[in-house]
């Protein structure tokens, strides 16, 4: 059985048993009134309790117009930035807008260099690239985006810029009367307002997002068109690919396929997978419930076979010859500014329907509580992260795993086979590597050796996710700490040559990394979860060697 569901430029794909279950919810939805109740921006649709925020946070509904005056208002930023040479922006955020923006670019083909990251080694590899043609794009309050601005405000002073001229490098998005306003103003950045009622989960086509894309060349007035289409039919209860996508995320979350494996087949749209994660991970993931979001590398990886707890995505049209991807529960194809809204949507519908609030993140900031703790910066002095001796080290690689969790194992293979096993059936096991996603890509490659090693030491294969620290923390972290408890999870650090000081604070950018790696680890523990790490001394050897162990 196929239903095909297309308006508005998007078309949705549901296909098997899944029709059926979708089709029961989406029956629901249309006798509550749910499509117009949501394009009317009824904050209590997900209950009283969450209508106060959900009120001051529904603008995105209506982004596609009201983002336009970014396409005439940045003009004149962009002449001027242009005019002086600046053709090298970096943007220094944290989560959905970062990610927006990344997908944007890449997907358009141009140039932004996206920094959520506390790394060194990658922060000091863009500092290296050519400080003279470099604008910065401050998008987030967060402590990355604000050390960031610290790092390059000096190497800016350092490379002899100083006052107005320095101060020009900059431009803050942020919210009229927040505390970067303010001090943007002060001291002279460029300044372009971000939306009140929009959080950046939900905001990539707001000007946290939008910005730096248009700073970069990007022609986001297309983008908006793209989203308007879709705008234009999300009131009506049938032909709505949103409302579609909706039902079938509510019902497999409210069924036993709780994990939503995601995989691209020519969409085009470099960078939105990750971007949807961010947002399915988010939204869903608390009080126990939710979806967990697998971006596995394509149809033919690892974690794609189809198994009793997966919902199978595919992004771009379904193949046409028999394959891995061919009874896939879902596919969805579209241009970028349509996928943004249409995902936003029916997360937001799927929120409704399992009995979550989308727009609260109630257990991030335990992460972020515990690194501050551990940078211990309101006493002003240094970093106390505590170091225990590994329970295993083989070459490059220290295994530090809570006592006697390693059950006797003398190898890294064995190490890794003991984690694996730890999965419970129907969990997960979450690969979080706090590394240099440039220098280290190849921490990437893991995830596919892990998911292929599962199947073959555990009864039932395990679903393996993959997310680059401290970016996890703000994409899929509020799903690991609130969604159901059956993660298990494996940390990655890696050694520091040529740290970078944070000017103004007392610890420097790889001690506030592995800080957020520590922070990270002492919730998750806490709350009973598996959760080994791995420290690489060396970290392209150390690499190198977890691949060997893995086979």
């Amino acid at each position: 059985m196929t239903s095909v569901v297309t308006a508005g430029g998007i078309s949705v794909t549901i296909r098997g048993a899944v029709v059926d279950e979708s089709e029961t919810v989406l029956d629901r939805l249309v006798s509550d009134g749910v499509p117009g109740s949501l394009a009317s921006r009824n904050a209590k649709l997900w209950g009283p309790d969450a209508a106060p925020l959900a009120a001051r946070r529904l603008g995105w509904l209506g982004l596609p117009e009201t983002s336009r005056y970014l396409c005439d208002g940045l003009t004149e930023l962009v002449g001027e930035v242009r005019s002086a040479g600046l053709d090298r922006v970096v943007l220094a955020a944290s989560g959905g807008p970062a990610l927006a923006a990344e997908a944007i670019c890449r997907t358009a083909g141009a140039d932004l260099t996206v920094l959520d990251t506390t790394d060194p080694h990658e922060v000091s590899a863009v500092l290296a690239a050519g400080l003279d043609r470099t604008l910065v794009v401050v998008a987030d309050e967060g402590v990355e985006a604000e050390s960031l601005r610290r790092v390059f405000g000096r190497a800016f002073s350092e490379a002899g810029l100083k006052g107005a001229e320095l101060a020009r490098r900059f431009v803050v998005v942020a919210e009229e009367g927040s505390g970067l306003q303010q001090a943007a103003r002060e001291v002279g950045h460029h300044f372009v307002p971000a939306e009140p009622d929009v959080d950046g989960r939900f905001g990539a086509l707001g000007a946290r997002a939008l910005v730096p894309a248009a700073l970069a060349g990007v022609d986001v007035g297309a983008l908006l068109d793209e989203a308007a289409r879709l705008a234009a039919v999300l009131r009506q209860p049938y032909d709505n690919p949103a409302l579609a996508l909706g039902a079938a995320l509510a019902s497999s979350a409210l069924g036993s396929r709780d994990k939503l494996v995601i995989a691209d087949l020519g969409s085009g749209l470099d960078g939105f997978a990750a971007w949807a994660e961010q947002l399915v991970a988010g939204a869903m993931g608390k009080d126990g419930k939710g979806l967990l979001p697998v971006v596995v590398e394509g149809v033919d990886a690892p974690g794609f076979e189809l198994t009793g707890d997966l919902r199978r995505v595919i992004l771009g049209r379904r193949p046409d010859e028999p394959g891995p991807g061919r009874e896939a529960g879902v596919s969805v194809a579209g241009p970028l500014g349509g996928q943004f809204l249409l995902w936003e949507y029916a997360v937001a519908v799927a929120c409704r329907v399992i009995g979550v609030d989308p727009f609260t993140e109630p257990d991030v900031g335990e992460s972020r509580e515990s690194t501050a703790a551990l940078l211990r910066s309101e006493e002003g002095a240094a970093p106390t992260v505590v170091h225990r001796p590994p329970e295993l080290v083989e070459g490059a690689v220290e295994v530090h795993a809570p006592e006697d969790a390693l059950r006797g194992a003398r190898t890294l293979t064995e190490a890794l086979d003991v984690l694996l096993e730890d999965v419970e059936d129907g969990g997960y096991l979450a690969l979080l590597a706090y590394l240099d996603r440039t220098g280290d890509a190849a921490a990437a490659e893991l995830r596919p050796l892990l998911a292929a090693r599962a199947a073959k030491v555990r009864r039932s294969p395990a679903p393996v996710t993959f997310g680059w620290g401290p970016r996890c923390l703000h994409t899929a972290g509020q799903y690991h700490k609130g969604g159901p408890a059956n993660g298990a999870f494996l940390l990655v650090t890696g050694s520091v040559s040529g740290d970078v000081p944070v000017p103004g604070k007392p610890y420097s950018l790889g001690e506030l990394q592995l800080a957020q790696a520590f922070g990270d680890l002492r919730v998750l523990r806490s709350i009973g979860r598996p959760a080994f790490r791995i420290h690489l001394r060396d970290r392209a050897e150390g690499l190198d060697r977890l691949a060997a162990a893995l086979g």
